[in-house]
């Protein structure tokens, strides 16, 4: 009921609540406001799609199934519809941090939907006897059966729209880069020291193949998100929803994000058990790590500009330092191991969440949802600025990498099917103190002569790939 003073009074099992009349969610909404001001983040934009995506399709399907009245499924359609289209976001306000499960946020999700469902059938908020937050936006669903079907629906969201759109510019940028770069020759280096000669190209045609093998991994995991566990209803024996509920929900739901879902064989299973967020996060922890040392390795070949490799010029995009004039950092570089740091400790948290279900339940799936559906968009948030403000500007600087080249003492490792390793080795070791070349002192001790020399040492020969169809 409504007061005067624009405030309506909402009922629950546990008492009373003014609610101002301004706002869409109700009792047990800010019930969770008050007990959990912890962080001051909430749900995620992709997260609440996918739980107002959930309550679409279980509408529609429960008033196909004679569940709720087509009105009813109707109203709370269109509702879901307007939010889903920018209405009425910023009615998602519970705190990541909240009740296990996720309840607080559910409610909060049901209640927005019934109060403007009310509104769009000409009633007031808080008239809960015509639309129910439980009783019809709820009808034959848990949040034991809401929650993990949203974090599978926001993944496969989160990597559709954001992770995979960003792998593919970022692979096509490194393409692009290996072509151009291919005839130019550079030192190697492992342990940080000098090695064999390699093609500057062949770096970024690596990258490429890193992060297209992630991008199948990654598609691979997110095959466990498409199994659901919706109709399961509080413990996974499909209580009070219809024999067909969960069938027709996924095949609405497939409609929905234009992906294929289908309902798990074993409802109990679904729910319980956290797994599958577990492998897409091992995923995508697993492609931080490799892009973390791509970064770094972007970072080192800039290096300088007098004093380190500088073999590469990544784009300035701000001044580098509030005292320096002229400096310039690699800081698209520098926020991409920031992100993948993030990532990677996001990914602890979600297997230890995933390990804390007792019985019939995981009450750690909040935190699991907000760091598998984050971990995925601020990676490729960052691949795709790294893509665009990094990546597609480099350029090179060969002959900065030919003279690190010619001057490696790794390139004696040519002569060992020659001269033999130990006789390499000596070569090596008096070259680096007397700075002779290697070429030099080969010639000055009779051990080859110089066509045979000049064939041996010829830098574009020893940075060739193999064919890989040999």
């Amino acid at each position: 009921m409504s007061n005067a003073d624009n405030f309506r009074i909402e009922k629950d099992s546990m008492g009373e609540w003014q609610i101002p009349d301004t706002v869409y969610y109700g009792i047990q909404t800010c019930r969770a406001i008050e007990n959990f001001p912890i962080s001051g983040l909430k749900p995620l934009p992709t997260y609440v799609d996918a739980c107002l995506l959930i309550k679409k399709a279980t509408a529609i399907a429960n008033a196909e199934l004679g569940c709720i009245s087509e009105e009813l499924g109707q109203a709370i359609v269109q509702a879901a519809d307007e939010i889903l289209q920018g209405q009425l976001r910023d009615q998602f306000v519970v705190d990541v941090y909240q009740a296990g499960a996720g309840t607080s946020h559910h409610m909060n999700v049901n209640e927005v939907l019934a109060n403007r469902a009310l509104e769009l059938l000409g009633d007031r908020k808080g008239n809960y006897s015509r639309v129910s937050p439980n009783d019809h936006v709820n009808y034959g669903q848990s949040t034991n059966d809401v929650i993990p079907t949203a974090i599978r629906i926001g993944g496969l969201l989160a990597l559709d729209r954001t992770l995979f759109p960003a792998l593919k510019k970022a692979i096509a940028a490194m393409e692009a880069k290996a072509i151009a770069f291919q005839e130019i020759v550079k030192s190697g280096r492992t342990h940080l020291q000098d090695a064999v000669p390699v093609r500057l190209g062949e770096s970024f045609r690596a990258w490429a193949y890193i992060l297209r093998d992630h991008e199948r991994r990654i598609t691979t995991a997110a095959e466990d998100l498409r199994v659901l566990g919706l109709g399961g209803s509080a413990a996974g024996t499909g209580m009070n929803t219809h024999p067909q509920y969960r069938f027709r929900v996924a095949e609405l739901l497939s409609e929905l994000i234009g992906q294929p879902l289908r309902s798990a064989p074993h409802l109990m299973a679904a729910m319980q058990s956290m797994a599958p967020f577990v492998n897409v996060s091992g995923s995508i922890r697993n492609l931080a790590q490799d892009l973390a040392k791509i970064s770094h390795d972007l970072r080192l070949m800039d290096s300088g500009p007098k004093t380190g490799f500088k073999e590469i010029q990544l784009p300035p995009v701000q001044p580098g330092s509030s005292i320096m004039p002229g400096k310039y950092n690699p800081v698209m570089a520098e926020m991409t191991s920031m992100v993948c740091f993030q990532v990677m400790g996001y990914d602890q948290a979600i297997a230890l969440a995933a390990q804390a279900g007792q019985l019939e339940l995981n009450v750690m799936m909040p935190l699991i949802a907000y760091n598998l559906i984050q971990s995925i968009e601020i990676l490729g948030n960052t691949i795709a600025a790294l893509s665009d403000r990094c990546l597609v500007g480099i350029e090179a600087n060969p002959d900065r990498c030919l003279h690190y080249a010619e001057g490696s003492l790794a390139l004696v490792t040519a002569l060992n099917t020659h001269i033999g390793y130990l006789n390499a080795a000596a070569i090596a070791k008096e070259s680096l103190e007397t700075g002779k070349s290697l070429r030099q002192l080969v010639l000055e001790k009779g051990l080859m002569d110089e066509a045979q020399l000049a064939e041996v040492l010829d830098l574009e020969t020893m940075s060739q790939m193999p064919n890989p169809t040999a």
